[in-house]
């Protein structure tokens, strides 16, 4: 470095000392408006807070206690406690108290090919919630003479939720004259609210018969039902006499839709169609009637 510069120096750091120190002052003029206003916000920490001081004094930000929580935390309540605790997953707990219900899920007038008659299907219990008594009864009059007609007495016991086992006697009246049989089967509701009734018979002389039935209640409305309902029936060997052979003897399938005026009491309009098939098509043929067998139906349902 020259003699000349050395001697310059110290003017040169005075001015350079003078412009760092200008800008400074400039940028503090030029601060955005965002900086200044945060400068007034409180720490974003929220972990601090504000101490008291008197009025035009700057506050002091002193750190939260590790217990203290950040907004106050109201008194705990008994309705606090009982939320807390969860519901009970298990089954609801059994008393002995007796009840009683009766149904008659179908109580119809019919056109039928072979003329206007009478059906009906019902069942009622008595018992707790655990054991029943059964009645259970189905059947038809054409022209005023009995078609078909069954009475059931079972013994019900709840074996899981929504299913009981039934066994117990079945007394035919018609077809084909008097004829018992035992009976043993299950009947509950299966998902989807399927409501079923599988039942198994064993009578005298080798005689057995099984029926299954699946209904299903389909709300239109809070009152207007539609209600499918579909029965088999199949028999271990041929009756002459009853008119039915081994196999699936008959299938009913229908669909009523009712009105509940009240909840016990409900009027319905439906259609009903019923085929043989097998041996037991070819016994009704002999004896004159039909095979398939397509019915109007109107009747109430009802229970108490």
């Amino acid at each position: 470095m020259t003699n000349t510069a050395l001697k310059h120096l110290p003017l040169l750091a005075a001015l350079a000392l003078a412009g760092h120190a200008s800008a400074q002052d400039h940028a503090q003029h030029r601060m955005p408006a965002t900086q200044e206003h945060s400068q007034h916000q409180e720490p974003a920490d929220p972990l601090q807070h504000q101490h008291a001081s008197p009025a035009g004094q700057p506050t002091l930000q002193l750190p939260r206690a590790p217990d203290q929580p950040l907004t106050p935390v109201p008194a705990l309540t008994d309705a606090d406690r009982a939320a807390a605790v969860p519901p009970p997953g298990d089954h609801p707990v059994h008393d002995d108290s007796v009840h009683s219900f009766v149904l008659f899920n179908r109580l119809e007038a019919i056109d039928a090919d072979e003329g206007h008659g009478l059906a009906w299907e019902g069942q009622a219990w008595v018992g707790t919630d655990r054991d029943k008594l059964w009645l259970r009864s189905e059947g038809e009059r054409i022209h005023g003479r009995t078609e078909a007609a069954d009475v059931e007495l079972l013994f019900g016991r709840s074996i899981a939720r929504w299913w009981d086992l039934v066994a117990g006697v079945r007394h035919d009246f018609q077809p084909g004259g008097s004829r018992d049989f035992a009976a043993i089967g299950v009947q509950g509701l299966a998902p989807y609210k399927f409501e079923v009734e599988a039942t198994a018979y064993i009578g005298a002389s080798g005689h057995s018969a099984a029926r299954l039935q699946v209904e299903y209640e389909m709300l239109l409305t809070n009152r207007l039902i539609l209600q499918p309902l579909v029965e088999a029936n199949f028999n271990g060997r041929n009756d002459a006499r009853r008119g039915i052979g081994s196999g699936l003897g008959t299938i009913e399938a229908g669909l009523r839709l009712r009105y509940e005026i009240t909840r016990r009491f409900a009027p319905y309009l439906g259609v009903v169609r019923e085929r043989a098939f097998g041996n037991t098509a070819g016994f009704r043929r002999d004896a004159g009637g039909d095979s398939d067998d397509t019915r109007i139906v109107a009747g109430v349902r009802t229970w108490f």
